[in-house]
């Protein structure tokens, strides 16, 4: 089964006189780089969020956030020190900036002043963490499941697509083999009307020299090699689509194999229709890439 990098799932909870809200989402990345936003008082729970993750999802940047609270009026307003200090040495500058400018502010009272947004927190009463540690690690399978579950359901369609990319692939491999085909009689034309140039403005002749030119020039215009490589290439990507487990990485690293091999048809094609058939190869093998770097 393929997986996509991509994904997001996000559930609710409740127990222990707590309610919580879970988000779980994840974008590309070269390997595992795991992001856990979780309260610091339930001691153990990042580690075991982490472990979960990481048995499951092999690569990807995943974030996972915890937001939460009490459940019901058991909780406290308690005043935030450092949030009223900056309230109030804001409200000090303001004043003072008013009166050098000549405005006078009305006064505010303790109502306005612990009303404005941070200076009153709200504080759940404390709690014994590890039970609430193993609810809320018992209630993360179920998102961890559907967070899975959609990377899943992009991953199959990531597959076919990467599967009909491989067979344009491939019928663009056959037309180049049918193509060199082909132009094997046009070259042969044009290398005896070459050699017939050089006889007719030469006076000494070196036979054995024109025949390894002649066969140089043949080596390097043979693009047999390049396509017998491609043809094993998407055998080799095909493969790598039918083995379970995460294949991203190898698959990126192969991507680099087709494209050097489209490459080098292109520069030794010596053949309009052959060069339009690489630049259509490196066309789909260049989207073909683009697929690959969403797969797990």
């Amino acid at each position: 089964m393929r997986n996509s990098m991509t994904g997001f799932a996000s559930g609710q909870g409740e127990a222990l006189g707590l309610r919580w809200t879970w988000d779980i989402r994840s974008v590309n990345g070269k390997g595992l780089d795991l992001r856990l936003r979780v309260p610091d008082w339930v001691e153990g729970l990042e580690q075991a969020l982490r472990a979960k993750v990481s048995g499951t999802v092999k690569r990807g940047n995943v974030t996972v956030s915890l937001r939460l609270q009490s459940a019901h009026d058991g909780e406290r307003l308690a005043l935030n020190p450092g949030q009223l200090d900056t309230v109030l040495a804001a409200m000090h500058e303001a004043e003072a900036r008013a009166k050098a400018v000549g405005l006078t502010l009305a006064p505010s009272s303790a109502a306005d002043i612990v009303g404005l947004r941070g200076v009153l927190d709200a504080h759940a009463e404390p709690q014994d963490p590890s039970p609430v540690r193993k609810a809320l690690v018992a209630d993360f399978d179920s998102v961890l499941k559907a967070f899975c579950g959609m990377r899943q359901a992009e991953g199959k369609q990531l597959n076919a697509i990467l599967s009909g990319q491989l067979d344009d692939i491939e019928r663009l491999t056959d037309a180049a083999l049918s193509v060199t085909h082909d132009r094997k009689a046009e070259q042969a034309d044009r290398l005896r009307a070459a050699l017939a140039r050089i006889i007719e403005n030469t006076d000494d002749i070196d036979e054995a020299r024109i025949a390894q030119e002649l066969a140089l020039i043949a080596v390097k215009t043979d693009v047999t090699e390049e396509i017998d490589r491609l043809r094993a290439h998407i055998n080799a990507a095909r493969d790598l689509l039918a083995t379970d487990g995460a294949v991203g990485r190898k698959l990126d690293f192969l991507m680099q194999e087709f494209n050097r091999e489209a490459n080098t048809l292109c520069s030794k094609s010596q053949s309009t229709p052959l060069t339009a058939i690489g630049l259509d190869l490196k066309t789909v093998i260049d989207q073909l890439r683009e697929q690959v770097q969403n797969l797990e």
